[in-house]
C-alpha cells in the first residue's frame, strides 16, 4: 500500500469515526425490529447444525429468534421453494482492499472519498451475499466501520477485527507482547500474526519460536484469539506449539503439520476457493503492485491444486475448518465460492460445508451461543437462497432474503 493510499484510508477512518457517535441516538430513535413478531416460512429450514426442517417457520421478535417450528397459517414472508439458513460467517476478509478509479490495486492519487465509497460497497456486497458476520483482519479503520454498521448508519455485516497485523521482524518477544497489549487496548477482538511469508514469496517461516510464543501466550492471557498466517509446515507446527487459536492458509504443510493441528484441535482455515482465483482473475489489476508480479502469479497458479490436496488431508484428519475466504479487492460478495470449492473440489459433504460457514464459524469466533444457528434466543441473522443448497451447493450464490439482527435488508 502506498503512503498516499494509506493517508487516504486514515481519512476514511476519520470520517467514519465522526459518524459513529450518532449510534446511540439512531438506535433509540429508529429501533431494530421492534417488538412486533415477524414470521418467515420456506420449504426448508437449515438450523446451522445439520438439521433440516421441512416447511419450517422462523419467528423473530426484536433482534432475536423467538421460535423455529412447522406451524401453519399466514406468515409475514412466505418464501416458497427456498431454503432458509443462518446468516453465513466469513472468518477471514479484508474489507479495505479496493481497486482505484483506474481499476488498479495500490494506485496513487486516489481520493479518500472514492476509497470510502469502495470500502462501503465491499461491506454492502458481502452482506447482500448472505454473510451477516465477518472477521476483517488487518485495518485500523475496521473499528469505526464496525461502529457505523452496528449503529445502522451504513449497511454491512457484523465485524470482528484485529485492527492491525503483527509482524515478527526484528522485534523482541517483549516488544511483541507489548504490541498485543496495545491491540487489546485499542479494541481489537483478536490478534492477527504472521509466522510465514506469502505464497508469492515461497511461504517460508520468517519468525522464531520465541516470537510466536510471545504473541500467542500474551493474547491468551488477555482473552484474545490468535489467527496466524502460516504456510509452511514449520511455521504451522511452531504456532500449534505456542497455543495459537487458528491457522490460516497452510498451503505447504506436510503430514506432520496436519497431525499437529489435529492433535491440538486448533481451527484451520485453508482458503482454497476464492483468494488465489480472484488474484489470477484480476491479474492485470494487481500486477505491478508490491510483490504482485509474473513470478508471484505463477506461484499462485501452481498452488491451486496443492490447496485442495491440503484441504482433503485436513478433512480426513478431522480438523475443524471454519469457512474463510481471505477476500480482497474483486472478491467481496463472492464469498460463497469458497464453500462451493470445498464441496466440488475438496469432497466435503454440502451440509458439512454449510455448517463450516454457520455454526462452526460462529464457534471459532467464540460466538457459538449467539449466531450461526437458528435457535430460540439467538440473533435473528437469517438468509434464504433459491432451491436446496444441500443438493446443489451453487444455490448459496442465489441469496434472495437477508435479515440481520431482526432487520430485513433484502427481500
Amino acid at each position: 500500500m502506498t503512503t498516499h493510499a494509506h493517508a487516504g484510508l486514515i481519512a476514511v477512518c476519520s470520517a467514519l469515526c465522526a459518524v459513529a457517535p450518532l449510534a446511540a441516538g439512531y438506535l433509540q430513535g429508529q429501533g431494530r425490529g421492534g417488538g412486533q413478531s415477524i414470521t418467515i416460512r420456506a420449504a426448508r429450514v437449515l438450523d446451522g447444525g445439520g438439521k433440516v426442517i421441512a416447511n419450517g417457520v422462523v419467528e423473530v421478535r426484536g433482534t432475536k429468534i423467538a421460535a423455529v417450528d412447522q406451524r401453519t397459517g399466514p406468515v409475514t414472508y412466505d418464501l416458497g421453494d427456498a431454503t432458509v439458513l443462518p446468516g453465513m460467517i466469513d472468518v477471514h476478509v479484508h474489507l479495505n482492499w479496493t481497486f482505484g478509479p483506474d481499476g488498479k490495486y495500490g494506485g496513487r492519487g486516489v481520493l479518500p472519498s472514492f476509497t470510502s465509497d469502495a470500502i462501503l460497497d465491499n461491506a454492502r456486497k458481502t452482506l447482500m451475499a448472505g454473510f451477516t458476520t465477518v472477521q476483517s483482519v488487518g485495518w485500523t479503520g475496521d473499528k469505526p466501520l464496525k461502529d457505523a454498521i452496528s449503529a445502522g448508519i451504513v449497511n454491512g455485516p457484523r465485524i470482528l477485527t484485529s485492527l492491525t497485523q503483527i509482524q515478527g521482524g526484528t522485534r523482541t518477544p517483549d516488544e511483541l507482547r507489548a504490541a498485543v497489549r496495545q491491540a487489546k487496548t485499542d479494541g481489537a477482538d483478536l490478534i492477527k500474526f504472521f509466522a510465514s511469508a506469502s505464497i508469492r514469496e515461497g511461504g517460508r517461516m520468517n519468525v522464531t519460536q520465541d516470537q510466536v510464543n510471545a504473541v500467542c501466550t500474551e493474547a491468551k492471557a488477555l482473552g484474545l484469539r490468535t489467527l496466524v498466517h502460516a504456510h509452511s509446515s514449520d511455521s504451522v507446527i511452531a504456532s500449534v506449539k505456542a497455543g495459537c487459536t487458528q491457522i490460516e492458509h497452510g498451503m505447504f504443510v506436510d503430514d506432520a503439520a496436519i497431525k499437529a493441528m489435529a492433535d491440538a484441535k486448533v481451527y484451520f482455515d485453508p482458503n482454497i476457493g476464492l483468494v488465489l482465483q480472484n488474484y489470477l482473475e484480476h491479474r492485470d489489476q494487481y500486477n505491478g503492485s508490491g510483490n504482485f508480479n509474473d513470478e508471484g502469479f505463477a506461484a499462485m497458479e501452481a498452488a491451486l491444486p496443492r490447496g485442495v490436496d491440503v484441504f482433503k488431508k485436513a478433512l480426513a484428519a478431522g480438523i475443524k475448518m471454519p469457512m474463510g475466504t481471505d477476500a480482497v479487492a474483486g472478491a467481496h460478495g463472492q464469498n460463497a465460492r469458497e464453500i462451493m470449492t470445498r464441496v466440488q473440489q475438496g469432497g466435503q459433504a454440502p451440509m458439512d460445508a454449510i455448517i463450516g460457514a454457520t455454526s462452526l464459524a460462529a464457534e471459532s469466533v467464540n460466538l457459538g451461543d449467539q449466531i450461526g444457528s437458528l435457535k430460540t434466543g439467538y440473533e435473528a441473522d437469517i438468509v434464504a437462497v433459491t432451491g436446496d443448497p444441500v443438493k446443489d451447493i451453487t444455490r448459496l450464490r442465489d441469496v434472495t432474503f437477508v435479515m440481520k439482527a431482526g432487520r430485513v435488508l433484502k427481500k
